[in-house]
């Protein structure tokens, strides 16, 4: 299964979105810290690059994540020119209290408090941008919900007379390039569901936590996982979780309730703090792919 999603208002919120940055001192853009590189569209970079913006790069959910992962990325994107890194939850209010004053440390000819600092929060679908902004308004004014692209149009407010903030609809890029970006963003539900079949998504995860968190799987489950490969570990939490398929004899296993269940259970946090991806695995993943293929194997 290859996963593309790109609903329609997307194209003009991408061009929305590019008239906004050239009003815009510093960009934040919201990453799921869980695959931060995955849950970074390259169209964003693409435009404040392009406009030369400075990026507030802030690794959201980062409660739900791998510390020691974290802080990889951390390093990693703090390395580069014009960017600043800051891990968060959007839910604390403490935590994103800190934002404006990081964007102004990214824009010191904004500090003389004559011209207002500008900024733009910028993500992928489902990554925290309205929680975002609500917590740092300390009220509700962007619609929040636990499915992807529920904001559909910009909202610029006054955060007081010397700085303002515009929140933008979750904006996914035309053609995802590599599979394994598009698995890890429908496990982490970024991705409308009628893009992706659960299951398969769920055989991914399982895979990828077999390969770095085994330990996870057999705590919550109770599972022995050595010899195991994805659909196993799917397989099993149907038998362990009762998932039988009704009005069927022999007792089939009702895979797809399993899937929800594991893709639930890690979405929750409840599988404990994971990663899906490091700086190593990124770059091998992306040298892979760029790999010349080999006229042996044919």
């Amino acid at each position: 299964m290859t996963i593309q999603w790109f609903p329609g208002h997307m194209t003009s919120a991408r061009k929305k979105a590019a008239e906004t940055m050239a009003l815009t001192d510093v960009v934040i853009e919201v990453c799921d810290a869980r695959l931060p590189e995955a849950s970074s569209n390259p169209m964003i970079r693409e435009l404040r690059l392009h406009r030369q913006r400075p990026c507030l790069k802030l690794l959201n959910k980062s409660d739900l994540a791998d510390p020691a992962v974290t802080q990889a990325w951390l390093d990693y994107y703090n390395s580069q020119p014009g960017v600043k890194a800051v891990a968060m939850s959007s839910k604390k209010p403490g935590e994103a209290a800190r934002v404006p004053a990081l964007c102004k440390t990214l824009a010191p000819h904004r500090n003389d408090g004559i011209k207002p600092l500008r900024m733009m929060i910028m993500g992928i679908p489902n990554v925290g941008k309205s929680t975002l902004m609500n917590a740092l308004l300390k009220r509700r004014v962007a619609a929040v919900g636990d499915e992807p692209a529920v904001t559909k149009s910009q909202m610029c407010i006054d955060l007081g007379p010397t700085m303002s903030i515009t929140d933008t609809p979750g904006l996914m890029w035309p053609k995802i390039k590599h599979d394994s970006d598009g698995f890890m963003l429908a496990a982490s539900h970024a991705i409308g569901r009628n893009a992706v079949i659960d299951s398969e998504v769920a055989i991914f995860l399982a895979a990828l936590l077999l390969q770095r968190y085994p330990a996870l799987l057999a705590q919550r489950y109770g599972l022995v996982t050595d010899g195991m490969d994805g659909i196993g570990v799917v397989e099993a939490v149907a038998k362990k979780r009762g998932c039988i398929v009704k009005g069927r004899r022999g007792g089939e296993l009702d895979l797809e309730k399993a899937a929800m269940i594991l893709l639930t259970d890690y979405r929750g946090g409840k599988l404990g703090r994971v990663s899906l991806e490091t700086p190593a695995s990124r770059a091998a993943m992306l040298a892979a792919a760029s790999a010349p293929e080999d006229p042996a194997a044919e």
